[in-house]
């Protein structure tokens, strides 16, 4: 069966050229095009003599050079697929296609944290423009981007009765004492918040999806993974502890803890905007429980391609960020990290 039959018109001879380079063939036994999100690039599984690939087509505007070069880093190291063939030019990606498995929240408690240390261990990545970064560290990346979506916070009203004021005054005070650490700036991937770009074959774990990946604080990748699959303080120790190979410090334990918070922060201004405008919001009604949620969003049975649930996503990280700013160990993780910014 050749290309025709579902890639993209434009595509056919980009595609052509990619199975020619990588195995020799310019026909495929089976393709089948993959369910994406809103907006995903056209992504397929293919099968050439018997064994099976993914085709991606980058169709959205982007450094593909960046993320290539990314790709391929990750997957020598074993954090990714085989990479069979890519083409800055063509914007054409084939790897080896992934068959998963169910990825239980105990495995993944272990597993993912050893995947990012070896993440976390390569060369830098090339870097990208500031405008690029869609991770929590936006928040920490004074200029007129931030200015520009702490404004849109202000003025849409978002938030219920005085809530815009509380969020904003928690950001001020986290992004006042997280100083960014240069032994912590590291090859991320960035966009670890969504299950998807997690993929577990039942033997081994891979990480899918480069887009957004460049150098940033390491506690980026490690926050939002935590926040997906950590339910207690003992499980963050774990956690963290699989990260570093050793029991994590208080310096440690307090980053990791403000940088969960930020993503929260994020996570809720981001997805309260895509959401719709504040009016639309009925705050008297309920939303799920965070743990509730993340463990049906974990399992897949929640995915954020519509308004109302990027609103309840939204929401639910809000009603997070309260609680845990309630806490005593938030002021606590304030001073430790503030206290070693001031040493240092």
């Amino acid at each position: 069966m050749s290309p025709p039959h579902v890639i993209p018109q434009e595509k056919l001879a980009a595609v052509t050229r990619g199975l020619l380079r990588a195995f020799g063939v310019t026909e495929c036994e089976d393709i089948r095009e993959l369910a994406g999100g809103l907006g995903a690039n056209p992504v397929f599984r293919i099968v050439v003599r018997g064994s099976a690939y993914l085709l991606r087509i980058n169709q959205r505007a982007g450094d593909v050079a960046r993320q290539f070069t990314c790709m391929n880093a990750a997957a020598e190291a074993g954090a990714a697929p085989r990479v069979w063939y890519t083409s800055v030019d063509d914007r054409v990606a084939i790897t080896d296609f992934v068959e998963t498995r169910p990825f239980p929240a105990p495995e993944a408690l272990r597993r993912i944290p050893a995947l990012l240390r070896t993440l976390h261990a390569l060369p830098l990545f090339p870097e990208a423009p500031k405008h690029i970064n869609t991770s929590c560290t936006f928040l920490l990346n004074k200029g007129p981007a931030l200015d520009r979506l702490l404004q849109k916070i202000r003025a849409d009203n978002t938030l219920p009765k005085n809530g815009t004021q509380e969020l904003l005054a928690r950001y001020e005070q986290v992004a006042s004492v997280y100083a960014p650490a240069g032994g912590d700036m590291v090859s991320c991937h960035n966009d670890l918040f969504k299950p998807d770009n997690m993929l577990f074959d039942g033997d081994r774990l891979w990480l899918v999806d480069w887009e957004a990946a460049f150098p940033n604080d390491r506690y980026a990748d490690l926050a939002v993974v935590a926040n997906l699959v950590v339910t207690n303080d003992a499980e963050e120790r774990a956690f963290l502890q699989e990260y570093f190979e050793q029991p994590p410090d208080e310096f440690q334990l307090a980053r990791l803890f403000l940088m969960r918070q930020i993503a929260h922060m994020f996570y809720t201004m981001a997805f309260l905007l895509l959401g719709g405008p504040g009016n639309s919001i009925d705050w008297n009604e309920p939303v799920p429980g965070y743990e509730d949620f993340h463990r049906r969003f974990w399992a897949g049975e929640i995915k954020l391609t519509d308004n109302q649930t990027k609103t309840i996503y939204g929401r639910v990280h809000w009603e997070r960020l309260l609680r845990n700013v309630g806490q005593a160990r938030y002021n606590e993780a304030r001073r430790i990290v503030s206290e070693r910014h001031a040493i240092a």
